[in-house]
């Protein structure tokens, strides 16, 4: 992991939005780190536990591009796809495990 440090850097050289309720004329230590690229599937488990984990009154509705982002982390998953009579056939059996309770 690449990673650049700078003691005793001045408050001053901060971007604004770093230097909120930081006391003007004094130095900090900076540490950027680059952050590991995930995977197509990593990206998506993400976002899953955090759209699941929201309350649904809570949740924003996905623009277009969010939407074709999903679409593209899926495509790169490279899941093999379901033909039609497959999905039936585990909603059937969802269905009948559902209907025998």
């Amino acid at each position: 992991m690449n990673k650049i440090v700078r003691e005793h850097y001045p408050v001053e050289n901060l971007p604004e939005d770093l230097r909120e309720g930081l006391e003007a004329g004094s130095t900090v230590r900076v540490v950027v780190e680059v952050e590991a690229a995930m995977s197509a599937t990593e990206r998506l488990e993400t976002w899953a536990a955090d759209f699941w984990s929201t309350d649904p009154e809570d949740r924003k509705p996905m623009s277009r591009d969010d939407l074709r982002e999903q679409l593209g982390l899926l495509r790169m998953t490279d899941r093999p796809a379901v033909s039609v009579e497959e999905a039936v056939a585990r909603v059937r059996t969802l269905r009948d495990e559902w209907d025998d309770k």
